[in-house]
């Protein structure tokens, strides 16, 4: 299985950091910038609202159906059958549910027109995502992490036309960035439908209001533990757009809930960009570590390696955008960035326990922990909440900042003791020294290099070799296994 997992998870890296990145950092970016902080930040708190509450759309079906089909490879054709009407009737909820409350909130006019073409989005997402969770239930990675990426290829050609067609680019419209999302996200649905359909013995549209009863009940949990966690997640630019005063209230603009929530974006946008690939590695792993759990084998080794190989990215990823995050922010943003470099250190901090919550938080989702999770992710949520009522009014997006750190912190820690006290794995006291020394040592370096190192771009290539260098060098990562692991029969 660890061979699998490696293997996977390389072509899955290498075909998401051709095309992500660039969707983040060329078109994403330069939308922003085009558009302004204000126009932006309102755009991102009205995406947020309704990805919180997308899983309505799934209550659960996608994580209990990618781990139900990696253990039940026989049950693909009949689940579909049944849960397609199913999601059409979910979506016709959570349209509902998103719409009324956002204009009970106060949005209305051209931002409820954007909150509506959000929704389908969310819809067609959803669709997407359950489609390829049968594809990964039935262990058909390489396939999976093809069409992890065609929708963003898409987004890429459409908006990139726009953007850089002297035609267009002059008046472009945070509208015709939504737009261009929904055209990608229909074709992208249509050709994972055509995949998947290929691999079934049968397909016929089911209305079964037994078997949704039965599949609520198994599913649901996931559904809460997926709805706390975003709130605690991206709860931040919603109430910046909404606590602080709008601009026809203040005379300072750059003040404003949608400026600031704006600001907040420029620095979110690095860390949804670094956990992108934590939700890869969560997407190779439930399936796995499902299956695993089934046939009662020994976790530690893979629990281990995912960890070792998403842990020490993350930190050198973290101290380097924290040394450097002036020169990242000047380097990506016309404006607002010395608030913003301020933020990415604070965020890119609180990556490193997203890293964690990536491989524990997927392991004890694959035991079917709900009980613990949701009791973890309710706390998490209230913690966060409460703490950005008090910050934000004081500090603004900087106060957003430190909410999501020490959110991210404390959950993180929770997942980790919860997934000792379930599986008892040995403490590995050696690996624990090594990756405290690890850390010093990044720490260490990153003020060496900031040092005496004037070019920052040079500055980065030094720090990062040198910090990879030595977590081999320890055996944090071990070279020779990988080596072996990839060679090894499955």
């Amino acid at each position: 299985m660890r061979k699998k997992f490696v293997t996977n998870l390389a072509l899955l890296l290498a075909l998401n950091l051709l095309i992500k990145p660039f969707w983040i950092f060329g078109i994403d970016r330069t939308v922003q910038n085009l558009v302004g902080a204000g126009e932006y930040g309102l755009y991102l708190a009205l995406f947020n609202w309704s990805v919180i509450f997308n899983i309505l759309l799934d209550i659960g079906i996608t994580n209990y159906n990618n781990k139900n089909i990696a253990q039940n490879n026989q049950l693909v054709s009949k689940h579909l059958s049944n849960i397609v009407a199913f999601k059409f009737i979910l979506s016709g909820i959570y349209a509902i549910i998103v719409l009324s409350i956002g204009f009970s909130m106060g949005w209305n006019g051209n931002e409820m027109h954007l909150l509506l073409f959000l929704v389908v989005n969310q819809f067609l997402i959803s669709f997407i995502l359950y489609l390829r969770s049968n594809i990964s239930g039935l262990h058909f990675f390489k396939t999976d992490s093809i069409i992890s990426v065609i929708d963003r290829l898409l987004m890429i050609i459409i908006v990139g036309f726009l953007l850089f067609n002297a035609n267009t680019k002059e008046n472009f419209k945070i509208e015709w960035f939504i737009y261009s999302q929904t055209i990608a996200y229909l074709i992208t649905l249509l050709i994972t439908f055509i995949v998947l359909y290929k691999k079934l013995e049968f397909f016929k549209i089911r209305f079964d209001k037994n078997f949704y009863i039965a599949f609520f009940k198994q599913s649901y949990p996931y559904a809460i533990l997926v709805l706390l966690m975003s709130f605690y997640n991206r709860i931040e630019p919603i109430m910046l757009e909404r606590i602080l005063p709008n601009t026809s209230e203040i005379t300072e603009v750059t003040n404003s809930g949608a400026y600031q929530a704006g600001i907040y974006a420029q620095a979110f946008r690095i860390l949804d960009a670094s956990s992108m690939f934590g939700v890869l590695f969560a997407g190779l792993l439930l399936p796995m570590f499902a299956k695993m759990i089934k046939q009662k084998e020994d976790l530690g080794k893979l629990v281990k390696l995912s960890f070792s190989l998403i842990i020490v990215p993350a930190i050198i990823l973290a101290g380097f955008s924290f040394f450097y995050s002036k020169e990242i922010m000047n380097l990506l943003y016309n404006e607002h960035t010395e608030t913003s470099s301020q933020l990415l250190g604070l965020l890119m901090l609180g990556f490193v326990f997203v890293a964690a919550t990536y491989i524990f938080g997927t392991l004890l989702t694959a035991n079917g922990s709900m009980k613990q999770l949701n009791i973890m992710a309710t706390f998490g949520m209230l913690f966060n909440i409460g703490i950005n009522f008090y910050l934000i009014p004081q500090f603004m997006s900087i106060g957003a900042g430190y909410s999501s750190l020490l959110t991210q912190f404390i959950t993180a820690i929770i997942q980790v003791f919860i997934a000792q006290s379930i599986f008892k794995f040995r403490i590995n006291y050696s690996f624990l020294i090594r990756l405290l020394l690890f850390i010093l040592v990044v720490i260490f370096l990153g003020f060496a290099v900031k040092e005496y190192i004037a070019n920052w771009i040079l500055g980065f290539f030094v720090f990062g070799t040198i910090s990879l260098i030595f977590s081999i060098a320890i055996k944090l990562i071990s070279v020779k296994s990988l080596i072996k692991i990839i060679k090894s029969e499955e």
